[in-house]
């Protein structure tokens, strides 16, 4: 299963954004689709609310994908991508 690591900015993010801003849907309305097919669980639980609100601390999953949000500022520091 892939794993996705979210830095959340602020209090929470819609989860129709969350799956736009990471790349699993290419829009805010294929996002919203696929919540309303079923496909998109969040902490284990099917979610059928387009526009639930997701904080930190928060696992959402679909289709061999995880995504564990996460505070600004707690994530992994990027390698040095000069060469």
């Amino acid at each position: 299963m892939q794993q996705i690591t979210f830095e959340l900015r602020g209090e929470f993010i819609t989860l129709d954004r969350l799956l736009k801003a990471t790349g699993l849907a290419e829009s805010g309305g294929r996002a919203k689709m696929m919540v309303s097919e079923g496909r998109v669980q969040v902490d284990g639980r099917d979610e059928e609310r387009k526009t639930a609100k997701i904080r930190a601390g928060q696992v959402v999953a679909l289709h061999g994908v995880r995504i564990r949000v996460i505070p600004e500022g707690e994530g992994e520091p990027e390698g040095d991508a000069q060469a």
